[in-house]
């Protein structure tokens, strides 16, 4: 037996098409900013886990040269560049001697923004840095120098990094005496830097 369709069931009535376009949207308003919150997490992460590697990266190559090498951070407007130099004749790394050519870089030039966008060197405003204090947007701190040195034991200048996008915070931070690095990530939540 044969059904005959009824009279107004050809389709969907407009009630029913603009209630499903209004979930739909709704639904996707709230993904949105979930989606790109996780997105700015992700590319900050990134950041910090390939900065860490380049740290480790000029570790090795410190001991595998049995010379000092170092990354140098240069501010370029509210980021950095950076680069690895080779201590050219055993004294340590100096700008003077980059300038005359003596130590010589490994490596070109990079910025964090120009592989993680809206990824830079820094701290946002309102976070403290892993010590407490705030106030201070500076990404590299590193004492009173621009270089992270690693002698050929694989010691290194201790120091932090900071390393944020949009919303999200992170730091490395490089132990001295191993020239090993930590990485945390600042929980807005609970207003403190967790081990990541």
């Amino acid at each position: 037996m044969q059904s005959t369709p009824r009279a107004g069931s050809n389709g969907y009535s407009l009630l029913e098409l603009l209630f499903a376009v209004s979930i739909a949207t709704t639904l996707m308003a709230l993904a949105v900013p979930l989606a790109s919150g996780t997105l700015d997490d992700v590319r900050a992460a990134g950041a910090a886990r390939y900065l860490g590697a380049r740290v480790a990266a000029t570790r090795l190559e410190a001991v595998r040269r049995s010379s000092t090498v170092a990354l140098r951070f240069e501010p370029q407007g509210t980021d950095y560049a950076f680069t690895s130099f080779l201590d050219g004749n055993g004294n340590g790394l100096r700008a003077a001697d980059i300038s005359s050519g003596i130590d010589r870089p490994l490596g070109r030039v990079e910025r964090l923004v120009d592989q993680f966008a809206n990824t830079t060197l820094g701290l946002l405003p309102g976070i403290p840095d892993l010590d407490g204090a705030t106030g201070t947007s500076v990404g590299v701190r590193l004492g009173s120098s621009a270089f992270l040195s690693i002698a050929p034991n694989g010691s290194a200048t201790g120091g932090t990094l900071y390393v944020h996008g949009q919303r999200s915070q992170y730091a490395i931070r490089i132990l001295g005496a191993t020239g090993r690095v930590r990485f945390f990530r600042y929980d807005r939540g609970a207003r403190t830097w967790i081990t990541r």
